[in-house]
C-alpha cells in the first residue's frame, strides 16, 4: 500500500549523510516533545502538538527535516503496530454479541455515506462552484465521508479504558468494517470506469485465506512457541512483532506464493496492514496477549508520535482560500453524516439512543484511508490537486476536534433529547415508566453498572443470592438489562447524573446506595455530586462511593458518603496477599482457596464477561 503520509510531493532539502535518518527523527521528536509539554499544559490534546510539530520542521516553514521518506518509513511502521495491537484487543465473541447494531452498521454504513456524499456533491454542483466540478469528484467526496479514523479513535478509546465498553466495541468493529470497505474501494479504484469485480473478489480470497492460516497457526503452533520463550521477556516483542511482519509479508505476497503451484496464476495481495491487523487477531485469545499488548504498546508509542509528525509535514501550503473553505465544508459532511447516518442506523438496529448518539460522535473524524484514496484518484487523473489538498485538511480539522467531542455525545444526547423523541428517536420504554411513575423500592441500590458493578453482582449470586430480590440497579446500558433482569435483581433505565432519576428511582427509601463507577468513567456528574444528591434524597441511606484517590474521597465523605471505596488500595490489599504467597511458594494454595471461594477468574460468569 502506498504510504499515508505520500499524499503531496513536497521539495525537501538533503542533508546528506550516514546519519540523516537519526538527525531527522531526532529534531522531530524533540520539536514534538517541547510543543507536547506545552500543549499538554494548555489542554489541548496532544495530537494538535504533535501536527504542528510536523509543520514547523517541515518544507512549508523550516524544512529541518530534510528527507521525509525516512519519517515516512517509520510511520507506517507504526501504523503497522498499531493495527497489530487493534487485532489484539479484537474478541470477536463480544464483537458477535453487539448483533445488529454492528452488523448491520457495519455492512450499511459505507454505502450510506458514499451517497450521502455523492449527492450533496451533485447538489453544490449546480451552483456552479469550481472546487468540486468533474465526472468523479461526487464519489470521491463520498469516500472522503464514508470511513473514520482507526488511529485516532482507537487511539481516544484506549486513553479514556473504553475500549471493551458497548460504544467501544460496536465503534471497532465498525471501524474493522470501515476498513474492508476502503480496499474494496482501492481494489476497485483504477477501474472505476469499468470496475472490475474480480479484482475485489481476489482481494476478499486472499484477506480468507490469510484469516484461515493465521487462526491455525496460532491455535496449533504459536502456543507452543511463546510457552517455550515466555520465561524471556524480551524475546516476547520479538516473536509478536515477527508473527505481525511474517502475516503481512504472506498476504502481501499470497498470489505469488500460490502461483508455485502448477496451472495456478492469480494476481492477488492484501496491504501489509489489513495482515498486522489479521495476526493480531489471531492471536488475541492466546494468554500470552497481555504480555504481547504490553511490550509492543511502547514501541508503538514512539512511532506513532511519528506519523502524526510526518502528517504535519506532509500538510501543503493553501493555494488560496477555496482550498481552506472545501476543507471546512468536507470536515462538516463528516460531522453531519455521523447523524444522519451512523445514529439512526444503530439506533433502529437495537443499540439504544444514548450509546448511538455517544458512537457516532466518536467516530465523527475522516480517515487515513480516505487520504490514500483521495491521492491515488489525482494519479488517475479522477480529480486536482486542490480537493486532495482539502482532504488533507478535513482530515486535520477532523484529527483536532475530534479529542474534544470525545465526550460531547452524552451533552449532545441530553440536549436534544426531547426533539429526538419527537423525531421518533424514542428512550428505552423503561424511561418513561421510570419518570412518569414512582419505581418499586429496594433495600440495595447500586448506581451504574461496569466492571466492578459486575464483579460485585457475580459475588452476591455467588454468595447471597437471597439479596437479589431486594437489589435494583439503574443504568443506561440497555443491553445488559435483559442478562441482570434474568439473574434475579430488578433493573430500570437511567442516567444517574441526572437528578430526575435519582428522585424517582426509589432512592428515598433504600437503606443503601452504591455507585461503583470511578469518575473518570462517570458521564455527567462525579461521586461527589452524587453524594451531595443522594444525601439530600435520602438523608438515613448508607452512601458508597469511589474515588480515584485520597484527595476525592476526603471531599466525598465531607459531601456526606458514609464510605469511599477506593479501587487501587482494594487491589493493593490484595496483591500483599499474593505476594507473600510468592515469597513462601505458597501461590498454588492462594489459587486453590480463591477457586473454592467462586473467585477463580477463569471460571467467573460475570453480566460483562
Amino acid at each position: 500500500m502506498i504510504p499515508f503520509l505520500q499524499i503531496v510531493p513536497l521539495p525537501l532539502l538533503s542533508s546528506g549523510g550516514s546519519h540523516a535518518l537519526i538527525n531527522d527523527i531526532g529534531i522531530c521528536l524533540l520539536v514534538a516533545g517541547i510543543l507536547s509539554v506545552i500543549f499538554t499544559k494548555l489542554k489541548i490534546p496532544t495530537i494538535a502538538a504533535f501536527l504542528v510539530a510536523g509543520v514547523l520542521v517541515g518544507p512549508v516553514i523550516s524544512q529541518l527535516v530534510t528527507d521525509q521518506d525516512n519519517i515516512n518509513t517509520i510511520a507506517q511502521l507504526g501504523l503497522m503496530l498499531l493495527l497489530f495491537l487493534i487485532g489484539l484487543e479484537i474478541d470477536i465473541r463480544k464483537l458477535m454479541a453487539s448483533g445488529k447494531p454492528l452488523i448491520i452498521t457495519g455492512l450499511l454504513q459505507f454505502p450510506l455515506c458514499v451517497a450521502f456524499g455523492f449527492a450533496v456533491t451533485l447538489a453544490l454542483q449546480q451552483t456552479g462552484w469550481g472546487a468540486l466540478q468533474g465526472k468523479y469528484v461526487p464519489l470521491y467526496v463520498g469516500f472522503t465521508l464514508a470511513a473514520s479514523s482507526t488511529l485516532i479513535a482507537v487511539k481516544l478509546f484506549q486513553q479514556h479504558l473504553q475500549l471493551d465498553t458497548l460504544v467501544g466495541r460496536v465503534s471497532l468493529g465498525v471501524l474493522i468494517f470501515q476498513d474492508i470497505w476502503s480496499i474494496v474501494v482501492l481494489a476497485a479504484q483504477p477501474n472505476l470506469a469499468d470496475p472490475q469485480l474480480g479484482t475485489v473478489a481476489l482481494t476478499f480470497l486472499d484477506i480468507a485465506l490469510l484469516t484461515v492460516f493465521a487462526v491455525v497457526v496460532a491455535k496449533y503452533v504459536l502456543p507452543h512457541a511463546f510457552k517455550w520463550i515466555a520465561k524471556i521477556p524480551e524475546l516476547m516483542l520479538v516473536a509478536a512483532t515477527a508473527w505481525c511482519f511474517g502475516i503481512g509479508f504472506l498476504g502481501a505476497n499470497m498470489g505469488k506464493l500460490l502461483g508455485i503451484i502448477p496451472g495456478v496464476h492469480l494476481e492477488m495481495s492484501t496491504s501489509m496492514e489489513m495482515g498486522a491487523l489479521i495476526a493480531g487477531a489471531s492471536i488475541a485469545s492466546l494468554p500470552y496477549s497481555t504480555e504481547v499488548v504490553t511490550k509492543v504498546s511502547n514501541v508503538r508509542d514512539f512511532f506513532v508520535t511519528l506519523f502524526f509528525v510526518g502528517l504535519g509535514m506532509g500538510i501543503p501550503k493553501p493555494d488560496g482560500v477555496e482550498v481552506l473553505l472545501l476543507a471546512l465544508v468536507f470536515g462538516a459532511l463528516c460531522v453531519i453524516s455521523r447523524y444522519l447516518v451512523f445514529f439512526p442506523l444503530m439506533y433502529f438496529t437495537g443499540m439504544d439512543r444514548r450509546h448511538s448518539m455517544v458512537a457516532a460522535t466518536r467516530l465523527a473524524q475522516i480517515s487515513e484511508f480516505c487520504l490514500v484514496i483521495a491521492y491515488l484518484g489525482l494519479s488517475f487523473g479522477h480529480v486536482d490537486k486542490p480537493f486532495v489538498s482539502a482532504v488533507i485538511f478535513a482530515f486535520v480539522i477532523t484529527a483536532l476536534v475530534t479529542p474534544l467531542m470525545f465526550n460531547f455525545g452524552d451533552k449532545l444526547h441530553d440536549s436534544f433529547g426531547g426533539l429526538l423523541t419527537r423525531f421518533g428517536f424514542k428512550p428505552p420504554s423503561t424511561v418513561t415508566r421510570m419518570l412518569g411513575s414512582r419505581q418499586a423500592d429496594a433495600d440495595v441500590v447500586l448506581l451504574g453498572f461496569f466492571r466492578v458493578a459486575s464483579a460485585l453482582y457475580y459475588h452476591i449470586e455467588k454468595n447471597q443470592p437471597e439479596m437479589l430480590k431486594h437489589l435494583k440497579i439503574v443504568d443506561f446500558n440497555v443491553n445488559i438489562h435483559a442478562e441482570i433482569h434474568k439473574r434475579g435483581a430488578q433493573v430500570a433505565y437511567g442516567d444517574i447524573s441526572n437528578i430526575e432519576t435519582l428522585h424517582h428511582a426509589g432512592l428515598d427509601k433504600a437503606r443503601i446506595i452504591f455507585c461503583t463507577i470511578p469518575d473518570d468513567v462517570l458521564k455527567g456528574t462525579t461521586n461527589t455530586k452524587l453524594c451531595k444528591a443522594l444525601r439530600h434524597i435520602s438523608p438515613k441511606a448508607k452512601i458508597i462511593t469511589t474515588a480515584i484517590n485520597m484527595k476525592d474521597a476526603a471531599a466525598q465523605y465531607e459531601a456526606g458518603a458514609d464510605y469511599v471505596s477506593i479501587p487501587r488500595l482494594d487491589v493493593a490489599r490484595n496483591l500483599a496477599r499474593v505476594l507473600e504467597a510468592a515469597m513462601t511458594d505458597t501461590l498454588e494454595a492462594v489459587r486453590l482457596e480463591d477457586a473454592e471461594r467462586g473467585e477463580d477468574p477463569l471460571k467467573r460468569d460475570e453480566v460483562l464477561k
